[in-house]
C-alpha cells in the first residue's frame, strides 16, 4: 500500500449506503459509527452487533511441524491446542516486548489460521517469514487480500447466525469450523471469537460473498456497529 493510499474493504459500498461516518483507520476506509457510538455499544450488549473487521489480516501456516514451529515463536503452548479449537497468543521481540497479539485456529496438525492486527500485517508477514524453519517444512500464505471478516457479537448472535447460515454453522466459544451447507451458498469458516466481551462469531468469507452475508445478517436483526463502539466494548471488558 503506497503512502496516502486508503484501502476499501469489500463492504465499503454497504457502509456508504448506511450513511456511515467513515474515517481513515490504519490506512483503511472504515465506519467509526453509523448512528452513534453509545447506541451501537448498547445494541451489541443487548442484541447483536455486526462489525466489518476485514482490515484484520488472515494468514495460513502449514507444514508437518507447524504446531511445534508456532509454539517456538509464540507465548502459547500451541501443541496443546487440539483440532477445531482457537487460542490467543503474543509474539515477543528479543527483549521480551510484545510485537503483536493474534488469535489462531488449529485446522489440523498440519494447518493453522491466524489473524494479525491490521497495522501489523506487513510487519508480522516479514517477521514470520524470517522465523520459518530453514528446511522449508513450514510455509505461510497471506489470505488477507481475498478474505473478508465480519464479526457478529452479542447475546442474540447465535439466534441470528442460525437463522442465516443454519444451526449446523453455530460454533462454541473459541471453536472453529468450516462453513457447511447454507441457503446463501457461502463458503469460508467461522470462529467463536471476538473482542467485545460478548458471545459471538468471527466469520471469514471470500470478498465476493461479503455483501450478501452482511445484508442477510442485518435483515435477521443484527445492528451495524462501527469501530468506535468496538473500542468502547473491548475497553469495558478490559481487553488490550
Amino acid at each position: 500500500m503506497s503512502s496516502g493510499e486508503l484501502v476499501r474493504t469489500a463492504l465499503y459500498e454497504e457502509h456508504v449506503a448506511l450513511d456511515a461516518n467513515i474515517v481513515d483507520f490504519h490506512g483503511f476506509e472504515l465506519p467509526i459509527w453509523y448512528s452513534n457510538i453509545k447506541e451501537e455499544h448498547l445494541a451489541t450488549r443487548s442484541g447483536a452487533g455486526l462489525f466489518d473487521v476485514s482490515h484484520m489480516g488472515t494468514f495460513r501456516f502449514s507444514g508437518t511441524n507447524v504446531k511445534q514451529w508456532l509454539e517456538s515463536v509464540a507465548t502459547q503452548k500451541v501443541t496443546g491446542i487440539t483440532e477445531g479449537r482457537c487460542a490467543y497468543t503474543h509474539f515477543l521481540d528479543d527483549d521480551g516486548y510484545i510485537i503483536d497479539d493474534m488469535i489462531f485456529a488449529v485446522v489440523s496438525d498440519e494447518e493453522i489460521l491466524g489473524v494479525p492486527n491490521a497495522s501489523m500485517i506487513d510487519v508480522m508477514w516479514d517477521w514470520f517469514n524470517q522465523s520459518l524453519p530453514e528446511d522449508g517444512s513450514v510455509k505461510i500464505e497471506n489470505l488477507s487480500p481475498s478474505t473478508s471478516i465480519v464479526a457478529l457479537q452479542g447475546p442474540k448472535s447465535k439466534e441470528i447466525v442460525s437463522q442465516v447460515l443454519g444451526p449446523d454453522n453455530h460454533v462454541g466459544r473459541f471453536k472453529w469450523q468450516t462453513i457447511g451447507d447454507n441457503n446463501l451458498d457461502i463458503s469460508g469458516w467461522i470462529q467463536g471469537t471476538g473482542y467485545t466481551g460478548e458471545s459471538g462469531y468471527e466469520i471469514f468469507i471470500p470478498n465476493n460473498d461479503a455483501a450478501k452475508l452482511w445484508r442477510n445478517l442485518i435483515s435477521a436483526g443484527a445492528t451495524p456497529v462501527g469501530l468506535g463502539a468496538r473500542d468502547t466494548l473491548r475497553l469495558e471488558k478490559g481487553y488490550l
